[in-house]
């Protein structure tokens, strides 16, 4: 009897053993799927980011190539700028330089006329 006894205990201690090894191997299997979700459920987020810096990358690079391309733009536009400032500059330079040879003409011309009045009286003088 009470061997009887210790071996129903046995043979109960071994099933609630195999219940518990089984309810373990359950709960960690569960754990598992559970990790891989909540890493799959990042990793969507992840690759997301990581698409979106990607992008970001790109549109930078093309950025930089625009503001070099602008950059090289704004300095032929101040080139041609700096030579139409000089022509202007040039085209006063020459008004001005027209304006001293009008202004030395007209006395050059002054000079001549009452040089010449005033041989037409002198000879007009020494005639009379």
């Amino acid at each position: 009897m009470l061997s009887t006894i210790i071996r129903e205990h046995q043979n109960k201690q071994a099933l609630r053993k195999e219940k518990q090894e089984q309810k373990r191997k359950e709960a960690v299997e569960a754990a598992n799927n559970l990790t891989q979700a909540l890493v799959d459920h990042l990793n969507v987020g992840v690759a997301q980011a990581y698409l979106n810096q990607k992008k970001l990358d790109a549109e930078a690079k093309q950025l930089q190539i625009s503001a070099t391309n602008f950059a090289k733009q704004t300095q032929s536009w101040l080139h041609l700028i700096e030579q139409f400032s000089s022509a202007l500059k040039e085209i006063g330079d020459v008004e001005n330089w027209a304006k001293s040879i009008e202004g030395d003409m007209k006395t050059i011309s002054t000079a001549l006329e009452y040089s010449y009045k005033a041989a037409q009286e002198t000879s007009a003088g020494t005639s009379a």
